[in-house]
């Protein structure tokens, strides 16, 4: 079987860690991503596959190198002359299909932070939108699930086991990573809280 490159396609909710993963994973000399440095925020219209997502058939116009493995990255919904859109995806798949062996990996985030973040900034919720888009998606391409509260936690033992999963190649510079891992988006999110059953825990610690 003659070789292809690779296309990861990276997806997930709107505010779910869209931006921050398209870094990660264009840090690899061998990937051909959505290069921005840490600091920067891009909108979509500016991702280099964009025109793609428009019109799949633009597909076949990139000079694919098998040698090569390429990433692309779409929010679900994404925003397109002011309007929210639903990615083309099965269009889009069955098109890079022809020059590419493609797999997805949807990123996660905490449900509760989405919904913040989504109303704040999109005013609507729009998660459960992008939840009934996904559950197609295992029928299209392989499937892999990456989460942003993974990386915070993990740092670079997240990535390169991300690396192994998903057979795409990652670059974890320990200084880039250390960077990254300095400013957790979620923090803002998080409020002291009082549980129910907090003095039960207390109490087992102690007789424990």
């Amino acid at each position: 079987m003659e070789k292809k490159a690779k296309l990861l396609i990276l997806t997930g909710p709107q505010g779910s860690g869209n931006h921050l993963f398209a870094k990660l994973l264009s840090l690899h000399p061998k990937v051909e991503g959505w290069p921005m440095v840490r600091e920067e925020w891009q909108g979509h219209h500016l991702e280099p596959f964009a025109p793609a997502w428009e019109k799949p058939e633009l597909l076949k116009d990139k000079p694919w190198n098998k040698n090569k493995s390429y990433m692309t990255s779409i929010s679900c919904p994404y925003f397109k002359d002011k309007e929210p859109r639903i990615p083309k995806y099965k269009q889009f798949i069955e098109e890079a299909k022809k020059y590419c062996d493609v797999c997805i990996a949807i990123i996660g985030r905490d449900r509760n932070i989405l919904e913040t973040q989504q109303n704040r900034l999109r005013g609507g919720h729009t998660t459960p939108q992008a939840l009934e888009q996904f559950a197609q998606l295992q029928s299209l391409a392989p499937v892999h699930y990456i989460s942003q509260e993974l990386f915070f936690l993990y740092g670079a033992d997240y990535l390169n086991c991300l690396g192994k999963q998903m057979d795409f190649p990652i670059l974890c510079p320990p200084d880039i990573i250390q960077d990254y891992l300095l400013e957790d988006s979620n923090k803002k999110y998080i409020q002291f809280a009082k549980g129910k059953f907090d003095a039960e825990v207390e109490r087992a610690c102690k007789e424990s």
